[in-house]
């Protein structure tokens, strides 16, 4: 049965696990021996679930040391037909909402365990988090970050001051081996997305919702592990009842829908996804007992509407958000809400941590998914003129050539043509529809689009 509230940190079972790690060591003998790594906040057949005083009384400890960030109506409105209104948590000083329970779970600890410390395995926003509350509690932090975490956060989290261990292949590797150190040392072992502390913290956004938007219809919000939409679905249910609370996932990892449709969390695997911040294999047992039943719909959104939300996002909010934070929107841009047309949408954006490379890529493919970057083969005459001819009803359309290459060898057509691979910049979809009937009245062999498509479904 779930437990219901929070408790001290000394009253929590020690027998539990999320996700419990397993080791062989070899004990005096040579005998290969298990050794069961738990973690005592999280356990799957005793899972707590919060209360709203619990996000109640996280919101009054951090209320002096966390940004209430704004929630203003956005001029994408006009775009989507719905009254649209951005949660901008990627205004936090670290850069994502991870803050409001990483300063939570550290205020909570016992006196004795502020002074030992905590740890945590983080590949990016919840270890900035930890780390710069951490800093500016005086409560030590040790962050074990996988090989794959960016060389920036890394940095930044050494320049808040904690201890930083670089190790494991992927996250997993990473927890074993912050669990270890806990187990080792007498640290706090911090689960970014299911400690009862953490999700209480991150319930406050919920509350700051509804103080700054009145009359709200629906909150639609990315999903990962599960923290967020656990505290922030308490606190927006528990003052607005007839709210509805949607959460959106990855189509690479989509863990939150397959827990629900299973009843509890299962493992779902994950693949690379511009929402790296949310491919979250199994997600918490906290977060899903208390979110499981206050959520009314999971959506799951293709990896080009991921990156058409971030360009939206650039171009007309002026944000950099990263992937995990541009979710809802993608959703909502992708029509799989038609139900909210006409109402009062909050969507948070959680995160803003994208890598500076990362952020360029996004945007060429955002500019795909708009249908204003284009590829496409044409086969034209070899003889003179033949490839200017080309250009010139490109040019004539308005339409700017980003790159242009011819290929004669592997053509199998006849010995005097050429096939010509561009790829153009339109104004919109429809532009690029008008260019690509032009060149296909003109040119008997047209192949419009990349060879090899690798993503999901696409915008158009």
């Amino acid at each position: 049965m779930p437990a219901e509230g929070l408790v001290g940190e000394h009253d929590i079972l020690t027998e539990a696990v999320d996700g419990a790690v397993s080791e062989v060591h070899e004990d005096m003998n040579g005998h290969a021996e298990e050794e069961t790594l738990k973690d005592p906040c999280c356990d799957p057949d005793n899972p707590v679930v919060l209360k709203f005083n619990d996000v109640s009384a996280a919101a009054y400890m951090i209320k002096s040391g966390i940004q209430k960030t704004p929630c203003t109506r956005s001029t994408i409105s006009s775009l989507t037909d719905m009254d649209i209104f951005f949660k901008k948590e990627f205004l936090q000083v670290t850069g994502s909402f991870k803050e409001r329970g990483a300063r939570y779970t550290l205020m909570m600890l016992p006196k004795e365990q502020k002074s030992v410390g905590v740890v945590a395995a983080s590949a990016g926003n919840h270890a900035l988090a930890l780390a710069y509350h951490g800093k500016d509690l005086g409560i030590p932090v040790s962050v074990v970050m996988p090989i794959i975490a960016p060389l920036m956060k890394v940095t930044l989290c050494k320049q808040y001051g904690a201890n930083v261990m670089v190790k494991g292949a992927d996250i997993g590797e990473s927890k074993t081996h912050a669990m270890r150190l806990a187990a080792e040392k007498g640290y706090k072992y911090v689960n970014g997305y299911d400690h009862p502390h953490i999700l209480a913290g991150q319930g406050t956004m919920g509350l700051e919702v509804v103080e700054q938007v009145p009359d709200i219809d629906a909150v639609v919000i990315p999903v990962g592990g599960g923290g967020l939409i656990a505290g922030a679905a308490l606190a927006i249910k528990s003052l607005s009842p007839t709210t509805q609370v949607i959460g959106v996932e990855s189509e690479r990892c989509a863990s939150f829908t397959a827990a629900m449709k299973a009843g509890k969390p299962v493992y779902t695997p994950a693949s690379s996804t511009l929402a790296d911040g949310l491919a979250v294999p199994l997600v918490g047992v906290n977060a899903f007992a208390t979110a499981a039943p206050l959520i009314d719909k999971m959506v799951v959104v293709s990896e080009a509407f991921v990156a058409l939300a971030i360009l939206r996002l650039v171009e007309i909010e002026k944000a950099v958000v990263e992937g995990a934070g541009a979710t809802a929107l993608a959703a909502v841009l992708a029509g799989l809400l038609p139900e909210l047309k006409g109402k009062r949408v909050v969507i948070p954006l959680c995160g803003g941590n994208i890598d500076t490379t990362i952020l360029g890529r996004c945007l060429e493919r955002g500019l795909a998914a708009d249908g204003r970057l284009c590829t496409f083969r044409v086969t034209v005459s070899d003889r003179p003129g033949g490839i200017a001819e080309l250009t010139k009803k490109i040019a004539s359309l308005g339409v700017s050539i980003k790159d242009i290459y011819h290929e004669r060898a592997w053509l199998r057509s006849d010995i005097f043509s050429v096939q010509v691979k561009c790829t153009v910049e339109t104004r919109d979809n429809e532009h690029a529809q008008q260019l690509e009937q032009t060149l296909r009245q003109q040119y008997a062999h047209v192949h419009w689009g990349p060879t090899h498509v690798v993503s999901g479904q696409s915008p158009h």
